[in-house]
């Protein structure tokens, strides 16, 4: 049987972009299928853009491992490529006397994940360092930082299509098909279009939303896998331009080693503008709308670390959807990089579940990817 391609990549945000570099810089000929109208447009374009350095994940899970090998790969790339980024540091904050111990934790749990530069301050030295900052003790992280996501993605496709890849837009993946030795990915093309067919020997699923979908169009029973996605909504609310507030880092709660997210902190773009989020809320469909009337509970939440914050100096800014595998009430849950030969799909690789820290980790999932497809 001909084939179009050697590998099909479904997916054009940061991971899917980053699977298709690191593949095609192996050899392979790539085709990048993408059902939106262009790149980077749900996970990747609405997030924190934080350069994350491995502090909460457990240690020797994916998570902490890529994040850990991703955060150098971020900064290398963004330094050789001109990617606009910035080391800011990262405090977290216990706010009382009752929150040291899981600071403590956290600090343990960093060091075990090989996250370099780890300091435990007291009160003192952080009110010298950040004076808007209320605590008791913090954690400092001075490798975490921020990055222009979007430039990030953009550069996984210069990579890709600098060694031969094609990028077609407006292509959703209807169904996967083992045919002999080869996968038929069928496509429709634009809105109501033609279906169309592309063949290919192996298949990676980044399709972040929809990658379970994806998933059970070739054949795998996802409950029984455990691969359903659940959508879980985080909102941003700004700080008022003019508010008496300043930051020089990103500033953390200690947070919940139980909830779905980090806690509700603060973050700075790379023009220096403060936001705070995200909230944490599952959801049974996209929703990207932020309700102004939250401010005063995101307010009431920024005041354990930030005291002078008042209601009205927020305002509704953005949001985003987390890909979690862990619904509502359950535990940890690791990403899903699985080539699906055991299952009798050789040469698909499904990665699902890939929410935070997936920008961070992106380059880093993208050679493990590539790893499981080079020694099947």
């Amino acid at each position: 049987m001909s084939l179009d391609f050697d590998t099909a990549v479904i997916g054009a945000g940061a991971v899917g972009l980053a699977c298709a570099a690191v593949l095609s810089s192996r050899g392979r000929s790539v085709v990048i299928l993408e059902a939106d109208s262009a790149i980077a447009r749900h996970g990747t374009a609405r997030n924190s853009e934080v350069i994350h350095a491995s502090i909460y994940y457990p240690a020797g899970s994916l998570k902490a491992r890529l994040c850990r090998r991703g955060c150098d790969l971020v900064y290398a790339r963004a330094q050789a490529r001109g990617i606009p980024h910035r080391r800011t540091g990262k405090l977290v904050v216990a706010a009382g006397d009752d929150e040291v111990p899981r600071l403590a934790a956290l600090h343990d749990a960093a060091r075990a994940n090989g996250v370099p530069q780890l300091e435990m301050i007291d009160a003192a030295t952080l009110h010298r360092i950040e004076p808007d900052v209320s605590g008791v003790a913090a954690l400092s992280s001075p490798v975490t930082g921020i990055v222009d996501a979007h430039a990030l993605a953009l550069s996984y496709l210069a990579e890709a299509e600098e060694n031969g890849a094609a990028l077609l837009i407006e292509h959703r993946v209807t169904e996967l098909a083992r045919e002999r030795e080869a996968w038929r990915v069928v496509v429709r093309v634009g809105e109501g279009g033609d279906e169309q067919s592309v063949r290919c020997s192996e298949v990676v699923n980044a399709a972040g939303m929809g990658a379970h979908e994806v998933a059970a169009s070739a054949g795998i029973d996802i409950d029984r896998e455990g691969l359903r996605v659940h959508l879980c909504k985080g909102d941003y609310f700004a700080l008022a331009p003019g508010a008496p507030v300043s930051l020089g880092q990103l500033i953390y709660p200690v947070g919940s080693a139980e909830g779905a997210g980090l806690g509700v902190h603060a973050t700075l773009d790379l023009a220096g503008r403060i936001r705070f989020g995200p909230d944490a809320t599952y959801v049974d469909a996209p929703d990207y709308t932020v309700a102004a009337a939250k401010a005063p509970a995101f307010a009431e939440a920024v005041r354990r670390y930030l005291p002078a914050i008042e209601d009205d100096w927020l305002t509704p800014d953005f949001a985003g959807l987390r890909t979690k595998l862990a619904g509502p009430g359950e535990g940890f849950r690791d990403f899903e990089i699985r080539e699906e030969s055991a299952q009798g799909l050789p040469g698909l690789v499904n990665c699902i579940g890939i929410e935070s820290p997936g920008l961070t980790a992106s380059g880093a999932i993208a050679e493990y990817m590539a790893d499981r497809l080079d020694a099947r």
